[in-house]
């Protein structure tokens, strides 16, 4: 009994001495004046954590509107209340903000004063998903890598929008009202470095216009779409992941070698209306088309190289890489054809 006091009472002295010791160092770090200063600018409905003090947690808070930020502030969570205007007063003196998080609010394109998001020239990722936008925000801040709007009303794009936003890698716009009319063939002019496209779950009819030619990732399930254009993949050149689940793609939509592109590694078209599994490239790793209607498979005819040939080289050819495939919630029956297993040698799960 004595035993686990004592271990207890060590216990508790050790964290009261970390904690002390954690809050004396950014107290010592900051200075007497400092400290005060720091405490005292601290808007009273948020939390300002002593560890890291460039970040100001506002979130949950239920708060109608935005507090003065302080000038230090570089993170800023705002997420999870009832705020509907962003103006340009709350943020005059934070002129170092690097993120804002703005989800979960009921902002809208007349609550966004004209110019307040252009003013902040060191944002990097702007957060503004489940809001009640219409259109992209314009003008953005020109420094911008992520921008997340997706689970919003948007159906419209501003022309230009994107065309200074050279360093954005990342456009998320899931979940939103956009038609084919909305993506123009300029709509994603200056995203030169773009990696990541969402715009699934959107109400589109073809494939979208002028995809930027760096893109790797390109998410477009639950759509309407039926047609690939031919030689739609060779203005994406760098295209790695793409994503088709939940369209109305047929074996009509899909030209002889639409999806033979070598980038591309892992091809999801799952949930469409395909009756044989279209031609693939060696390159591709991972393969779903589950839940289309396909009754059977011949591993010969979707084998991407000769199988005769790929004896010949054996493990040191180009042979084919799949290492995945998923093809249940078909019409094909068990067991796996032997050729499907003699031309992806790679194959580490298949699923039937």
């Amino acid at each position: 009994m004595i035993l686990k006091v004592c271990t207890s009472l060590l216990l508790l002295f050790l964290v009261n001495s970390v904690w002390t010791r954690t809050v004396r160092q950014v107290y010592d770090d900051l200075g007497l004046d400092h400290w005060s200063h720091y405490t005292s600018e601290c808007p009273q409905e948020c939390f300002c954590p002593p560890s890291f003090p460039n970040a100001l947690y506002c979130d949950n808070k239920g708060l109608k509107e935005i507090p003065p930020i302080p000038a230090r502030i570089w993170y800023l969570y705002l997420q999870n209340n009832q705020i509907e205007t962003l103006s340009e007063k709350p943020f005059v003196n934070a002129t170092h903000l690097r993120w804002i998080n703005l989800n979960k609010n009921k902002i809208t394109n007349s609550g966004i004063e004209s110019g307040v998001l252009s003013k902040m020239k060191r944002l990097l990722y702007l957060f503004l998903e489940d809001n009640e936008l219409e259109e992209v925000p314009a003008p953005l801040p020109v420094g911008l890598e992520q921008l997340r709007l997706a689970r919003n009303k948007i159906s419209r794009i501003p022309e230009g929008v994107f065309s200074h936003l050279e360093n954005l890698t990342m456009l998320d716009l899931h979940q939103n009202s956009l038609l084919d009319s909305a993506l123009q063939s300029d709509t994603f002019q200056g995203l030169n470095n773009l990696m990541q496209l969402n715009i699934a779950k959107n109400s589109l009819k073809k494939m979208p216009l002028s995809i930027p030619a760096n893109t790797l990732q390109l998410f477009l399930d639950n759509n309407s779409i039926e047609v690939i254009p031919e030689n739609y993949f060779s203005a994406i050149p760098k295209v790695t992941f793409l994503r088709l689940n939940y369209n109305k793609l047929s074996d009509d939509g899909i030209p002889p070698n639409g999806f033979n592109v070598s980038s591309i590694l892992d091809l999801q078209l799952s949930h469409n209306q395909l009756t044989k599994i279209p031609p693939i490239n060696a390159h591709l790793e991972h393969l779903h088309l589950d839940h289309n209607k396909i009754k059977s498979v011949n591993g010969t005819q979707i084998c991407p190289v000769s199988i005769a040939l790929e004896e010949d080289y054996g493990y040191y050819g180009n042979i084919p890489r799949l290492r995945y495939l998923r093809l249940d919630g078909n019409e094909i029956q068990p067991p796996i054809p032997l050729d499907i297993m003699i031309c992806f040698r790679l194959l580490q799960a298949v699923v039937i």
